[in-house]
């Protein structure tokens, strides 16, 4: 089945551009937004899959309609859309729920992946985003050692780990030895314990607790 896409972002000839390329990578493109509130108001109505979300937009920018969208909690994904690799703006999008984080000079390729990988359940990054992210983590204040003490099992911080090294579901699977089903069971788990709303937000509460690291 296609993947469902809409598109938000206030310059025409920039969603023109991407609905063209989106298409052309196989997706349906159901519906586009010009602004934060219209997106959040289409996305209530189709459903999409995935929403390419712009940052800055009118009226309700990305990163709030990105949060609203997920706190309706109908399955749709957001992967955000920004000209510059901000690490203020990266931080708030991966409290909101986003599900991906691209600078716009990215290629199409990217953009299709990212989406895919949303679908997946996995998080893409844009290099520039990567670096950002870490250098976010680092501000972080270190905590005493042993603060995660059991707080995950063993299993579920080799499973954390691997993500945090950039591993799909599929790849982890493969390194542990273990099912894709086996591994969202394990990260089901990771995400109720460390009160985390997908990966990212699961990764960088365990950077800052000590429980995994970022090379």
């Amino acid at each position: 089945m296609s993947i469902r896409l809409m598109l938000a972002d206030d310059h025409r000839m920039l969603r023109e551009g991407l609905r063209r390329s989106m298409l052309d990578e196989g997706f349906d493109v159901i519906g586009e937004a010009a602004d934060g509130e219209e997106a959040v108001r289409l996305a209530d109505q189709l459903h999409p899959d995935v929403i390419l979300m712009d940052v800055s937009m009118p009226h309700l920018d990305g990163v709030e309609a990105c949060r609203l969208v997920r706190n309706h909690d109908n399955g749709t994904r957001v992967v955000m859309l920004t000209m510059h690799a901000d690490q203020g703006v990266l931080a708030n999008a991966i409290r909101a729920g986003a599900s991906g984080y691209l600078v716009k000079d990215c290629s199409t390729e990217e953009i299709a992946e990212a989406v895919r990988m949303a679908v997946n359940g996995d998080t893409a990054l844009s290099p520039q985003l990567a670096m950002s992210m870490l250098n976010e983590v680092r501000k972080l204040d270190e905590p005493a050692r042993g603060e995660h003490d059991r707080v995950i099992t063993k299993r579920e911080e080799e499973v954390l780990q691997h993500i945090a090294d950039g591993c799909s579901t599929p790849e982890v699977a493969e390194r542990l030895y273990i099912s894709q089903k086996t591994v969202k069971n394990h990260l089901a788990s990771i995400y109720q314990k460390l009160d985390a709303r997908d990966r990212t937000q699961a990764v960088l509460q365990a950077v800052r607790m000590g429980i995994v690291h970022l090379d």
